[in-house]
Protein backbone atom coordinates (compact mmCIF):
# COMPACT_ATOMS: atom_id res chain seq x y z
CA UNK A 1 0.00 0.00 0.00
CA UNK A 2 3.11 2.23 0.34
CA UNK A 3 6.22 2.48 -1.81
CA UNK A 4 8.49 -0.14 -1.93
CA UNK A 5 5.82 -2.09 0.81
CA UNK A 6 3.65 -2.93 -2.30
CA UNK A 7 5.50 -5.25 -4.63
CA UNK A 8 4.76 -7.97 -7.04
CA UNK A 9 3.43 -11.09 -5.57
CA UNK A 10 6.01 -14.05 -4.40
CA UNK A 11 3.68 -16.27 -6.20
CA UNK A 12 2.97 -15.46 -9.81
CA UNK A 13 0.63 -18.04 -11.71
CA UNK A 14 -0.30 -18.04 -15.64
CA UNK A 15 -0.25 -14.88 -15.76
CA UNK A 16 -2.75 -13.88 -12.81
CA UNK A 17 -1.99 -13.66 -9.26
CA UNK A 18 -2.93 -17.01 -7.24
CA UNK A 19 -3.48 -17.16 -3.58
CA UNK A 20 -0.08 -17.41 -1.96
CA UNK A 21 0.86 -21.00 -1.07
CA UNK A 22 0.91 -20.03 3.14
CA UNK A 23 -2.78 -18.75 2.80
CA UNK A 24 -4.29 -21.64 1.21
CA UNK A 25 -2.15 -23.88 3.29
CA UNK A 26 -3.68 -22.33 6.63
CA UNK A 27 -7.33 -21.97 4.75
CA UNK A 28 -8.97 -24.76 6.43
CA UNK A 29 -8.53 -23.14 10.14
CA UNK A 30 -11.12 -20.51 9.49
CA UNK A 31 -14.71 -21.31 10.93
CA UNK A 32 -16.63 -22.29 7.52
CA UNK A 33 -18.79 -19.41 6.27
CA UNK A 34 -16.77 -17.02 9.02
CA UNK A 35 -15.48 -13.63 8.37
CA UNK A 36 -12.59 -12.33 6.79
CA UNK A 37 -10.36 -9.50 6.61
CA UNK A 38 -7.97 -8.86 4.03
CA UNK A 39 -5.59 -5.91 4.87
CA UNK A 40 -3.73 -4.19 1.57
CA UNK A 41 -6.42 -6.58 -0.56
CA UNK A 42 -5.32 -5.36 -3.85
CA UNK A 43 -6.97 -6.72 -6.48
CA UNK A 44 -8.32 -9.45 -4.49
CA UNK A 45 -6.59 -12.92 -4.52
CA UNK A 46 -6.99 -13.55 -1.44
CA UNK A 47 -10.61 -12.00 -1.12
CA UNK A 48 -11.50 -14.14 -4.07
CA UNK A 49 -10.44 -17.27 -2.50
CA UNK A 50 -12.50 -16.99 0.81
CA UNK A 51 -15.53 -15.63 -0.95
CA UNK A 52 -14.99 -18.75 -3.01
CA UNK A 53 -14.98 -20.52 -0.34
CA UNK A 54 -18.16 -19.46 1.51
CA UNK A 55 -16.74 -16.51 4.15
CA UNK A 56 -17.96 -13.36 3.93
CA UNK A 57 -14.96 -11.21 3.17
CA UNK A 58 -13.88 -7.33 4.17
CA UNK A 59 -11.02 -6.02 1.71
CA UNK A 60 -9.39 -3.13 2.97
CA UNK A 61 -6.85 -1.32 0.80
CA UNK A 62 -5.88 2.60 -0.18
CA UNK A 63 -6.37 1.73 -4.06
CA UNK A 64 -9.65 2.16 -5.24
CA UNK A 65 -9.13 0.89 -8.59
CA UNK A 66 -7.49 -2.63 -7.50
CA UNK A 67 -10.56 -2.44 -4.92
CA UNK A 68 -13.15 -1.89 -7.77
CA UNK A 69 -12.49 -4.78 -9.64
CA UNK A 70 -13.97 -7.09 -6.51
CA UNK A 71 -17.58 -4.93 -7.74
CA UNK A 72 -19.47 -7.87 -8.70
CA UNK A 73 -18.05 -10.81 -6.20
CA UNK A 74 -20.38 -12.01 -4.75
CA UNK A 75 -19.38 -12.56 -0.63
CA UNK A 76 -16.59 -9.41 -0.36
CA UNK A 77 -17.22 -5.72 0.65
CA UNK A 78 -14.55 -3.63 0.14
CA UNK A 79 -13.17 -0.57 2.00
CA UNK A 80 -10.65 2.28 0.62
CA UNK A 81 -8.31 3.49 3.43
CA UNK A 82 -4.88 4.74 3.65
CA UNK A 83 -3.75 2.86 7.10
CA UNK A 84 -0.21 4.49 6.63
CA UNK A 85 -1.54 8.48 6.26
CA UNK A 86 -2.48 8.78 10.65
CA UNK A 87 -5.86 8.11 10.27
CA UNK A 88 -8.58 6.24 12.39
CA UNK A 89 -8.62 2.72 11.83
CA UNK A 90 -11.11 2.69 9.23
CA UNK A 91 -13.36 -0.27 10.68
CA UNK A 92 -16.23 0.27 13.30
CA UNK A 93 -15.13 -0.04 17.01
CA UNK A 94 -15.45 -3.56 18.19
CA UNK A 95 -15.34 -4.97 14.69
CA UNK A 96 -14.06 -9.11 15.25
CA UNK A 97 -13.30 -11.20 12.13
CA UNK A 98 -12.85 -14.98 12.07
CA UNK A 99 -9.64 -14.52 10.43
CA UNK A 100 -6.95 -11.72 9.27
CA UNK A 101 -5.33 -12.00 6.14
CA UNK A 102 -2.04 -9.89 5.36
CA UNK A 103 0.62 -10.35 2.41
CA UNK A 104 3.48 -8.99 0.88
CA UNK A 105 2.95 -6.16 3.09
CA UNK A 106 4.29 -4.51 6.43
CA UNK A 107 2.82 -1.58 8.66
CA UNK A 108 4.42 -2.30 12.01
CA UNK A 109 1.62 0.64 13.79
CA UNK A 110 -1.05 -1.88 12.95
CA UNK A 111 -0.01 -5.03 14.71
CA UNK A 112 -2.22 -4.11 17.84
CA UNK A 113 -5.03 -3.13 15.31
CA UNK A 114 -4.57 -6.33 13.49
CA UNK A 115 -4.87 -8.63 16.48
CA UNK A 116 -7.22 -6.76 17.77
CA UNK A 117 -9.59 -7.27 14.94
CA UNK A 118 -9.64 -11.21 15.72
CA UNK A 119 -12.32 -12.75 17.15
CA UNK A 120 -11.98 -15.76 19.29
CA UNK A 121 -10.56 -18.54 17.59
CA UNK A 122 -10.00 -16.19 14.85
CA UNK A 123 -7.12 -16.97 12.53
CA UNK A 124 -4.12 -14.66 11.78
CA UNK A 125 -2.09 -15.66 8.74
CA UNK A 126 0.60 -13.02 7.43
CA UNK A 127 3.36 -13.53 5.01
CA UNK A 128 5.79 -10.86 4.12
CA UNK A 129 9.46 -10.35 3.02
CA UNK A 130 11.94 -10.43 5.89
CA UNK A 131 16.08 -8.97 6.53
CA UNK A 132 18.50 -10.42 3.67
CA UNK A 133 15.73 -9.32 1.06
CA UNK A 134 17.95 -6.32 0.15
CA UNK A 135 20.26 -8.77 -0.81
CA UNK A 136 17.81 -10.15 -3.57
CA UNK A 137 15.64 -7.52 -5.20
CA UNK A 138 13.17 -5.15 -3.73
CA UNK A 139 11.39 -4.62 -1.27
CA UNK A 140 15.19 -3.77 -0.16
CA UNK A 141 14.38 -0.62 2.56
CA UNK A 142 14.23 -1.94 6.12
CA UNK A 143 11.13 -0.19 7.22
CA UNK A 144 9.26 -3.06 4.75
CA UNK A 145 11.38 -6.11 5.94
CA UNK A 146 10.77 -8.19 8.51
CA UNK A 147 13.57 -8.50 11.67
CA UNK A 148 14.21 -12.30 12.77
CA UNK A 149 11.27 -13.75 14.80
CA UNK A 150 9.81 -10.28 14.22
CA UNK A 151 6.20 -12.22 13.83
CA UNK A 152 6.57 -14.29 16.48
CA UNK A 153 7.34 -11.54 19.03
CA UNK A 154 4.38 -9.52 17.83
CA UNK A 155 1.90 -11.97 18.43
CA UNK A 156 3.08 -13.13 21.71
CA UNK A 157 1.58 -12.94 23.92
CA UNK A 158 -1.71 -13.04 22.92
CA UNK A 159 -2.00 -15.83 19.80
CA UNK A 160 -0.97 -19.48 19.65
CA UNK A 161 1.64 -19.60 17.27
CA UNK A 162 0.32 -23.01 15.28
CA UNK A 163 3.41 -22.70 12.51
CA UNK A 164 6.23 -20.20 11.47
CA UNK A 165 8.77 -20.13 9.12
CA UNK A 166 11.56 -17.39 8.49
CA UNK A 167 13.80 -18.37 5.34
CA UNK A 168 14.61 -17.92 1.90
CA UNK A 169 12.68 -19.48 -1.08
CA UNK A 170 14.72 -19.55 -4.97
CA UNK A 171 11.70 -19.84 -6.61
CA UNK A 172 9.55 -18.40 -8.62
CA UNK A 173 11.75 -15.70 -7.51
CA UNK A 174 14.88 -15.39 -4.92
CA UNK A 175 13.15 -13.90 -1.54
CA UNK A 176 13.21 -13.74 1.88
CA UNK A 177 9.99 -14.87 3.89
CA UNK A 178 8.53 -14.55 6.71
CA UNK A 179 5.05 -16.06 8.08
CA UNK A 180 2.78 -16.85 10.89
CA UNK A 181 -0.10 -18.69 11.45
CA UNK A 182 -1.50 -18.46 14.77
CA UNK A 183 -4.81 -18.54 16.49
CA UNK A 184 -6.69 -16.77 19.26
CA UNK A 185 -7.89 -19.05 20.91
CA UNK A 186 -11.18 -19.71 22.75
CA UNK A 187 -11.38 -19.51 26.49
CA UNK A 188 -13.91 -21.90 27.43
CA UNK A 189 -12.47 -25.97 26.63
CA UNK A 190 -14.57 -28.13 24.41
CA UNK A 191 -16.31 -30.88 26.35
CA UNK A 192 -17.36 -33.81 24.69
CA UNK A 193 -21.04 -35.80 25.50
CA UNK A 194 -18.94 -37.78 27.90
CA UNK A 195 -17.80 -35.30 29.92
CA UNK A 196 -14.15 -34.83 28.60
CA UNK A 197 -12.30 -31.85 28.02
CA UNK A 198 -10.78 -31.65 24.50
CA UNK A 199 -7.77 -29.55 23.89
CA UNK A 200 -8.28 -27.45 20.90
CA UNK A 201 -7.48 -29.15 18.11
CA UNK A 202 -5.28 -27.48 14.92
CA UNK A 203 -5.22 -29.77 11.64
CA UNK A 204 -1.80 -29.55 10.60
CA UNK A 205 -2.62 -32.29 7.89
CA UNK A 206 -5.20 -29.42 6.05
Amino acid sequence: MSGESTVPAVEPHGGALEPSRWVKRWSHLVAAGGTVLDVAAGSGRHARWFAARGHRVTALDRDAAALATMARVAGVETLTADLEDGSPWPLPAGARFDAVVVTNYLHRPLFPKLLDALAPGGVLIYETFAAGNETVGKPSNPAFLLAPGELLDAVRPGLRVVAFQDGFLATPRAAYIQRICAVREVESPVIEANGAVVPPRYDLAG
